[in-house]
Formats: C-alpha cells, structure tokens, sequence
C-alpha cells in the first residue's frame, strides 16, 4: 500500500495535468492519493478506473458538444448504453454477494456519467432483481440469471395514479382462480393504473407488481408482489390485457422511459376502465384480468398453496411486516447513493471553480481565488464535508441492506431478522430525505457560488439540480417518509414505557436511549472554540436532541388523544414541530456517530487523521447548528456564548479545511471525461476551458436563422401571419 502511495503506481492514481489548482495541491496537509486508498481500497479503486475507461473509450459513449437529443433518441441512446454496460459485464451475480460495494460503486459511476443511465441499471438489476431475490424463493432464481444476461428487462410497480405513500390503499387486485391455479391481476378502474413506473414506458418486459392477494371466500391478506411478464420480449409490444402509457418529458432524468406511445398501445378484451383511461395524460399500466401461473408469486413472506389455502412461515403479522418493510427499503438505499453522487460532482465543480475563479484582492494590482473569501468557505465546505459522511454512510446501510437480504435468502425468520427489517427501515426512510434534501441545497449553492458561469448549461450544475430533484419524491415523497422514521421512535418509546424494554436495535442506533433520562439532564458546557472542534462535542448534543425531541412529540401525541383527537388527527398534529425534527436529527445522530467511528478506528493512517477529523467535526457541527433554536428551547443551550462557539467553531473549521479543499475534491471527482464541466476540469484552466467550450457549440457563430425579420421594414403582424 505504502508503495502504491510513495510513488509508483501513477496508472491506478495519475498525477493531474500541472496549472492553476496546483498551488493549493502543494499546500494540502495530506496526500490525496492515500486518502483516496484509504477511503475505496485498491480493488475498488481499481474497479472503478475500469468502468471509467471502458465508457471514456467506446464510441456510445461519447460526449456530444451542444447536442440537443430529441426525447426519443436520448431514451434510445441510454438503453443501448444500459444494454452495453451488461455487455461489458462490470457486475456479476456473484459479485453481488462476494463484494456487494461494488453495486453501489458501479451506480456511482453510471450516475456521474448520466442519471439516467445509473436510474435505469438500478431499476432493472437492483431494485426489480433484488425485489425478485429478497421476496421471491428458488422457484424465483432462475430469473436473476435472464435478469443479468438481460433475457428480460424489469420495473417495479408499486405507486398508482391515485396512491403512492399510502400503499395499504393500493387497489390494484390478485384473484386465486383454485380451477386453473392462476392468479388474475386486475386493475379495477384507471385510479388503479400503475403510475411513475420507470422502466415500463419503452423497455420492460417484465414487472413486480404489487397487488391485493384474495383467495377464495373473500379473504384478502394485503399487498403481495407478483412477476408478471408485460411485453413479448421479441416484439417489445404489450401481453394481452396489459395496457400501458407515456408520462411524456419530465423535469429531469428523460433518458429514463416511463411510457409507450399511446398510438401503439393494444388490450386484449376492451374494458370500459381501459377506454377511460385514453383520456390521462400518458403515464400509466393497467391490467385487464390478466392471468398468471401461482408461481408467479414471490412467496418468501406467504404463498397459496394449490387448492387455494394462504400460508406463511410468518405466525406474528408484525413480524411479517417488519421483514417486508426491510426488503422494500433497497430503493431509497439506492436513491442516497444517487444523490450523494449529485453532490460530489456538483462540489468538485464548485471547489475547483472557487480555487481558479480570482476575483478582487488586498490591492487594485492583485485578485486572490474567491475560495480564500470566510464567505465562499463557509458555502461550500460544509457540503463537502457532507459527502464524506453521508457516502460513507451510505455504503455502511447498503452493507447493512446485504445483510438483511441474506437473512431473508437463507429463511432466517428470527426476532432479530425482523427487528432487523424495521430498523434499515426505518434509517431508509429519513436518510433518503436526508441526502437527496442536502444535495437539492447543495447543488443550488455551488450553482449561485460559481455566479453567472454556474449558470450556463455547458457546466451541468442545471442538469444535476434537475436530475436530483425527482430523488426527493420516488419511493415516497420526503415528509411522508420521515413519519415512518418517527412512528417507529415512537412505537421503541411506547413499548419501553408501557413494558419496561430495554432500547435495542441490531444495529445499535437507538442503543443510546437506554440512558434517556440522564442524557436530558445535560447541558452544553463548552466554552471556547478550540474545545468544539471535534465531532464528540456534536454527537453528545445530537443524543441530547433526539430524546428531548422523542420525549416532546410522545407527550405531544398523548395530550392529542387525551384532548378528544383520534390516533389519526393526533399523529398529524405531531409532525410538523415535533415528528419531523425527531426523525432528521435521529439519522443524522446515526451519520454522525458512523463517520465518527470510521475516522477514529485505529486503522487511520496518522496522516489523515486531522483531515479526517475535521471533515467529521465540521459536518456535524454544521448539521447541528441547524437546530440552534430547538437546542435553545429545550435548555441544552443557554446564554449567547453557546451559540457564538457553534458558529465561530463551523467558521475555524472551514477555515482550517480551505487549503485541503481541492486534494479533497480531487479524491472524490471523476475523470474529466465524465464531471463533463469546463470549470470544474482537474487542469485548473478556467477560462481556457470554457472559452473553448463555448466555441464548439452549435452554430455559436451563425446568424439567427430568422435574420430577416429583423428587417425594420417588414411589419411583424405580417411576418406572424405568413409563418401561421
């Protein structure tokens, strides 16, 4: 390893092209390259170079200057491009289980690359393939082979036009026919069509549709998800009583199809719900008592057996739940990749822009980089800081998904699994809006810190704003999802009061409650700066907040109920001061402690642990200051002086961080080939870059095709006229 960093291996880890950014690599504290093996590992950094090359040298990859793709050929080109990274075969099943981070690492790269193409592989191989793994048993597996030979294509059908959060009110139906051994999947009127499916506009074959499962008798035993094929593969033209439709240009992410034509929409037997349906905007899938065989159930948390009869290994319908919820969660693990990716590119375009970009200076003759401004630090820094922590969180919850989905493949149906199942649940549903809320912030302030260049479309940082935003909304919109963080807080509290349980999770993040009344009784203590900077101060404040937080909204919510409210108007009237601050803090108490850990471990190289350090304390105590009037309300802060230490401590920090800005960046960028952003290229030759760049734009130099209308002569009622 040492051998790797002193010196030699430059193909791993070349040396960046000599010019503006070096003075700041020369004043770095740490050596980027040791960083950058410290952080991914040889094999991972390894892995990643070989999919960076493989797209820098195939032509299907090429990058197109001022190309302006109609919505056709952009969803074209990316699933030839998707098609081809199977091709090329970067992640085999076995992987998956021997070296399951190099799932995420691969998204990583196809998402700095393009969202859409990450969004496309993720949907097919992860989200539809881990949902066909986790919920589906050996009769299943033959589809993970044809899933990655790409034999079949897949989505994932959950959302309707009518409900997407509030999944128990999913109306799309699954009848067992006894007589044919069938289950028919029906869509009862277009309220039931499956909405905002990615995947399913162009290009799947196949679907995991969630439906009601009712056996004979009239019992229904809630949502179920099925395989049910959708397309002829050879023809791509739908199945017999499948109809689906187009959603049309999106605000983002348009390489991703979620629509066919409605022109070649057929259905097999005509149903009055269907022809209803011609009239929605084209975005849709509905089913026309569409049969498939029983062992299109993915049967892991209950089946049918032949004559009919419902049977699960799950006794405790709680239990059961729990897993399920668990094995739902790979989707919004996946989007805090997605977003954290966002942010890493939108910082490195940022920081390098900020280190190059020399605007006013101690003296008329002399300009200094606008990154040596406490103002330009103190809008960047921060977020770069959070892409440490919140990547490394993210690949410690992906590791934690993996194991969870072994349990569920080897039939583990302990407690513990399904405790299990509820916790990465529940850190799922708030770090999602967590990290996809920060990169949205995130992006938008890189973008106003580059000033007007940050404007121009050429550098991606409008592109990246709007392929982030859907992040906050797919697989649940933010608010929503941040409930069930708190509701599962609530239900750890309600069970410890009422039964005297101990605070236990399987993955420790709710331990800490357990000392839930003597954490209330502390205060913040802290009086100088040099005493803040270290992430221990944030984390002792961040379990303060959550059990004084926790305590308030449980107390919140049974003066509801005692004051006449029902369960349902009491759980709304606790979320907007006290729910949704409860379950933010908590996961950022959990991104905050496992970046604390992580840099601490004794395994740190000397050399990066001041670094390392202050990235921690930084993010955690820029977090943390966010809630400074809640810390205040509550007692834990009292007086001006614990306000000004927050604050003056944030400022030091990226004061200290400002020299190590751009070796930090030049850990987490891709190669210029794919950040694709004049600015933010590993040269440093800003001005160079982009007035290259804006010269290999089409017709950059042309008249404007419609020239003659600026005659003064010509009336423009006229010329309107003519052209309508």
């Amino acid at each position: 390893m040492a051998s790797t960093v002193e010196g030699g291996d430059t193909a791993l880890l070349p040396e960046f092209p000599r010019g503006p950014l070096d003075a700041y690599r020369a004043r770095a504290s740490f050596s980027w390259k040791e960083l950058a093996l410290f952080t991914e590992g040889e094999d991972m950094l390894r892995f990643k170079k070989t999919i960076f090359s493989a797209l820098e040298n195939d032509p299907l990859f090429a990058r197109s200057p001022g190309a302006d793709l109609s919505l056709e050929k952009y969803r074209e080109l990316n699933f030839l491009r998707c098609k081809r990274i199977f091709e090329y075969d970067f992640l085999s099943v076995e992987d998956m289980f021997k070296s399951p981070l190099k799932v995420p690492a691969l998204i990583q790269c196809l998402g700095m690359y393009d969202s859409s193409l990450a969004a496309k592989y993720l949907l097919h191989s992860l989200v539809f393939g881990s949902a066909v793994y986790s919920s589906g048993s050996e009769r299943h597996l033959t589809y993970i082979q044809k899933i990655f030979r790409m034999e079949i294509f897949g989505c994932f059908a959950l959302t309707e036009l009518s409900h997407g959060s509030n999944t128990k009110a999913i109306r799309t139906t699954a009848h067992y026919d006894p007589a044919t051994e069938e289950f028919i999947i029906h869509s009862p009127d277009f309220e039931a069509a499956k909405f905002w499916v990615g995947n399913m506009g162009k290009t799947a074959t196949h679907a995991v549709v969630f439906a009601k499962l009712c056996v004979p008798g009239d019992q229904c035993h809630g949502l179920h998800p099925f395989i049910v094929q959708i397309r002829d593969p050879k023809t791509l033209l739908p199945m017999p009583g499948v109809m689906v439709g187009d959603i049309g240009k999106k605000l983002g992410q348009n390489g991703l199809d979620n629509g066919l034509p409605l022109e070649k929409r057929r259905a097999s037997g005509q149903d009055p719900c269907l022809t209803e349906a011609l009239l929605l905007p084209h975005s849709f899938a509905m089913f026309h008592k569409v049969r498939v065989p029983r062992q299109s159930l993915l049967n892991r948390m209950g089946d049918v057996t032949p004559e009919g009869t419902y049977v699960s290994p799950f006794k405790d319908v709680r239990q059961r739940f729990g897993v399920s919820l668990g094995s739902l969660s790979s989707g919004r693990v996946s989007i805090v990749s997605l977003a954290i990716l966002n942010l890493k590119l939108a910082v490195a375009i940022a920081l390098r822009f900020s280190a190059t970009r020399r605007q006013f200076g101690p003296t008329e003759e002399e300009e200094i980089p606008v990154l040596e401004y406490p103002m330009q630090q103190w809008r960047l820094l921060p977020y770069l800081a959070a892409v440490y922590a919140l990547d490394h969180f993210s690949k410690s919850l992906f590791l934690d998904l993996v194991e969870l989905q072994r349990g569920l493949a080897s039939g583990d149906r302990s407690a513990r699994q399904a405790e299990l199942g509820r916790e990465i649940h529940a850190l799922a549903s708030a770090s999602k809006p967590l990290a996809s809320w920060t990169t949205q912030q995130g992006i938008q302030e890189c973008r106003e810190a580059c000033g007007g260049h940050g404007y121009l479309a050429m550098n991606r940082l409008g592109v990246l704003r709007d392929d982030n935003d859907p992040n906050c909304t797919y697989e649940g919109d933010n608010n929503i999802l941040l409930q069930q963080t708190s509701n599962y807080l609530l239900g750890l509290l309600a069970h410890q009061v009422q039964d005297g349980a101990c605070f236990r999770s399987p993955l420790k993040s709710v331990d800490f409650l357990d000392a839930y009344p003597g954490i209330l009784d502390q205060k913040f203590e802290v009086s100088s700066v040099a005493d803040c900077l270290d992430s221990a101060v944030a984390l002792a404040a961040y379990k303060w907040l959550v059990c004084y937080l926790l305590r308030e909204t449980y107390q919140k919510l049974n003066q509801e109920k005692r004051s006449g409210s029902s369960d349902f108007e009491a759980r709304n009237n606790c979320q907007v001061s006290h729910g949704r601050p409860l379950a933010l803090a908590f996961v950022e108490l959990t991104v905050v402690q496992r970046f604390h850990e992580h840099v601490h471990q004794p395994c740190v190289p000397p050399s990066l642990r001041a670094v390392l350090g202050r990235l921690s304390a930084l993010y955690a105590l820029w977090s943390l200051s966010r809630h400074t009037a809640l810390l205040y309300r509550g007692g834990y802060f009292s007086g001006e002086q614990a306000g000004e230490v927050l604050e003056s401590a944030v400022l030091a920090l990226c004061s200290q961080l400002k020299d190590d800005a751009v070796a930090l960046v030049d850990v987490i960028a891709p190669p210029d080939f794919v950040l694709d952003s004049p600015i933010g290229r590993a040269d440093g030759e800003l001005y160079k870059n982009l007035w290259g760049a804006v010269l290999q734009e089409s017709k950059v130099l042309e008249r404007a095709s419609w020239w003659p209308e600026f005659s003064v002569n010509k009336p423009v009622i006229g010329s309107l006229k003519s052209k309508l």
